[in-house]
C-alpha cells in the first residue's frame, strides 16, 4: 500500500510569477464586460439607439468568445501557449483601441466582436498555462488565484466605468485597456516560459465547421429575443434552429474522431458532468440577473453611473472574503459539503431583490449584495475545482475548454432570459394618450417617461408632466424588475438540485507521477 499523499504544496514564486500574467490578462477580459454593463444607457443616448440595440455591444463580445474558445486548444498546441497568449493580448488591445474610435453603434458592435476574439482566448489559455505550472494537485489554490479577476471585475468594473464616463467620456472605458495591454505584453514576454510546440494532432476541420458556427448562430438567436420579444420571430427561431442542429450534429460526430475539437468523452467523468451542470444552471441565474442590478440603480433610483458602480461593490467585497478560503478548503473538504451552504447565502441575498420598490433601503440592498458575494466566492471556484480535480494532466486543458464554453452559453442564455422578461413587462406599461417619441414616432409609456425623467431630471422642467403619472410609471418599472428577479431567484433554487450530487467524499486525484504521465498536451 502506498502512503497517503502529502498535503498540497503552496504556490511557489515561479508559479506566482506566471500567475501574474494570467491574472492581468483575465482582468482585462472580465473587467471589460462589467465596465460596458454600466455604459449601456450612455450608448443609448450617444448613438440614439434602443436598449436592445446597444445590448449587442455585450452580446457581440460574448458571441466572439464562444466562437473562438473551441479553437484555442488546437491553436495553442500548434503555435505554443506563449505565442498565442501574446497574440490574444494584441488582438484584444487592438480591438479596444478601435472601439474608442467608433462613431456609430454598428461600428462599436463590430469592434467589440474583434475584441472578443482576443478575449475569448485569454481565459482558457490562462487556465492551461497555470495548470501546467502548478499541477492539478494544487488546483484549489490555483482556482483561488484565477478568481482574483472575478473579484476585481464586479468591484472595479462598474466603478471604473462609471467614473470614466462621469469625468471624461465613454471612449475611455476602452482606451484604458491600451496601457494595460502594453504592460501585459511586456510582462508575458518576460514571465512566460519559451514555447516548444510539437504539433501532434490534426485539426478537426469538420468539427469546427459544425461547432463554432453552431454556437454563434444559436447564441445570436437567443440574444435577439430581447429585441423581438418573442420566439416566433424569424430572427430568433431560425438561427436558433440552424445553430442547434449544427451543435447536435457536432455532439453526435464528436465521438468518432480520435481528437475532436471539443472532447465530450470527458463527460463520462461523473464529477465533471455534475459540476458542469451545476455551473451552467448557476450561471444562467446569476449572470443573467447580475446584469440587471446596475440597471435598477440607474433606471429606478436615478443614480449616476459612478454611484451605480459603487453600490455594486459590496458583492465583490463579499466574494473577496470567501473565495481564498473556499479555494483552500476545496483541496481538503469535498465541495458537496461546502457549495450548498454557499448557495443558501446566494438565495438569501437574492430574495431581497424580489422585493425591490422605488425607495427600497440601500442598506438592505447593499447588505444583500454582500451576502450574495459571500455565496458567490464559495460557489464558483469550488465547482470548477471539483470539475477538474480528478482529470489527468492531459485532460485538464480539454476540461477547462469545455467549462469555458458552457459558461459562455449559460451566461448568454441567462442574460437573454432576464432581458426578455424585463422588456416584456415594460412593454405592458400604460401608454400616455397623445404622447409620441419625436425620434422614433412610437407611443410614449408611463414607464418609459419615468425612466427618462429619473435619468435626466431637466426633462421634467422642459416638459412639465403630472407627478402622479411619473410616480405610477416608476412604480411599474420597479415592479417589472422585481418580477424579473423572482425568475432569477427561482433559478438559484434550481441550482440546489445538481449541487446535491456534487461529491461528498474526498476526491481521489487521477494525477500521475511525471514519469508515468503522458506529456501534457493541449487538446481541444
Amino acid at each position: 500500500m502506498s502512503s497517503q499523499p502529502a498535503a498540497p504544496a503552496k504556490l511557489d514564486a515561479a508559479v506566482l510569477k506566471i500567475a501574474g500574467v494570467v491574472v492581468l490578462g483575465a482582468i482585462m477580459s472580465i473587467l471589460d464586460v462589467t465596465v460596458v454593463s454600466v455604459a449601456l444607457p450612455t450608448f443609448q443616448t450617444e448613438f440614439d439607439a434602443s436598449y436592445a440595440r446597444v445590448a449587442w455591444t455585450m452580446t457581440g463580445y460574448t458571441l466572439a468568445l464562444a466562437t473562438v474558445i473551441p479553437l484555442t486548444g488546437w491553436a495553442a498546441d500548434r503555435f505554443g501557449t506563449k505565442r498565442l497568449y501574446m497574440a490574444a493580448l494584441v488582438l484584444f488591445t487592438l480591438g479596444s483601441g478601435l472601439c474608442a474610435t467608433a462613431d456609430s453603434i454598428g461600428q462599436l458592435i463590430g469592434f467589440r466582436v474583434l475584441q472578443g476574439l482576443g478575449g475569448g482566448m485569454l481565459m482558457p489559455l490562462g487556465m492551461t498555462i497555470m495548470t501546467r505550472a502548478a499541477g492539478p494537485e494544487r488546483i484549489g489554490r490555483l482556482m483561488a488565484v484565477l478568481g482574483i479577476p472575478m473579484l476585481l471585475g464586479p468591484i472595479g468594473g462598474p466603478i471604473l466605468g462609471g467614473w470614466l464616463i462621469d469625468v471624461a467620456s465613454w471612449h475611455w472605458i476602452f482606451l484604458i485597456n491600451l496601457p494595460i495591454g502594453v504592460v501585459a505584453l511586456a510582462y508575458a514576454q518576460w514571465a512566460l516560459p519559451k514555447d516548444a510546440p510539437e504539433p501532434s494532432e490534426s485539426f478537426d476541420f469538420v468539427g469546427m465547421l459544425m461547432l463554432s458556427p453552431g454556437l454563434a448562430l444559436f447564441l445570436y438567436g437567443v440574444s435577439s429575443l430581447p429585441e423581438t420579444g418573442t420566439f416566433a420571430d424569424r430572427k430568433v427561431w431560425l438561427p436558433m434552429l440552424v445553430g442547434g442542429l449544427l451543435v447536435v450534429s457536432f455532439v453526435v460526430y464528436s465521438f468518432k474522431p480520435r481528437h475532436p475539437l471539443l472532447d465530450l468523452r470527458l463527460l463520462r467523468d461523473r464529477n465533471l458532468t455534475v459540476a458542469s451542470v451545476t455551473m451552467a444552471v448557476f450561471m444562467v441565474a446569476f449572470m443573467g440577473a447580475g446584469l440587471l442590478f446596475p440597471s435598477y440603480f440607474l433606471q429606478v433610483r436615478g443614480e449616476s453611473t459612478l454611484d451605480a458602480g459603487l453600490l455594486m461593490a459590496p458583492q465583490g467585497i463579499g466574494a473577496m472574503v470567501t473565495m481564498p478560503i473556499a479555494g483552500m478548503l476545496a483541496d481538503k473538504i469535498p465541495v458537496g459539503r461546502t457549495v450548498p451552504f454557499a448557495l443558501v447565502l446566494i438565495a438569501a441575498g437574492f430574495f431581497a431583490f424580489t422585493q425591490v420598490g422605488t425607495d427600497t433601503s440601500y442598506l438592505l440592498l447593499c447588505g444583500s449584495l454582500f451576502v450574495m458575494g459571500l455565496g458567490m466566492g464559495g460557489t464558483m471556484m469550488p465547482i470548477m475545482t471539483s470539475a477538474l480535480k480528478t482529470l489527468t494532466n492531459h485532460e485538464v486543458a480539454r476540461g477547462s475548454t469545455l467549462l469555458n464554453i458552457l459558461q459562455q452559453i449559460a451566461g448568454s442564455v441567462g442574460s437573454a432570459i432576464m432581458s426578455v422578461i424585463l422588456t416584456s413587462k415594460l412593454n405592458d406599461a400604460p401608454v400616455i394618450p397623445g404622447a409620441v417619441d419625436p425620434n422614433t414616432g412610437a407611443p410614449v409609456t408611463e414607464a418609459g417617461l419615468a425612466i427618462a425623467v429619473k435619468q435626466n431630471p431637466d426633462l421634467a422642467q422642459q416638459f412639465p408632466v403630472d407627478p402622479g403619472l411619473l410616480q405610477r410609471g416608476l412604480e411599474f418599472v420597479a415592479d417589472s424588475f422585481a418580477t424579473t428577479f423572482w425568475v432569477g431567484f427561482a433559478l438559484v433554487l434550481v441550482t440546489f438540485v445538481p449541487a446535491f450530487f456534487l461529491p461528498r467524499r474526498r476526491q481521489v486525484s487521477h494525477l500521475l507521477d511525471d514519469e508515468q504521465a503522458p506529456a501534457p498536451v493541449l487538446i481541444h
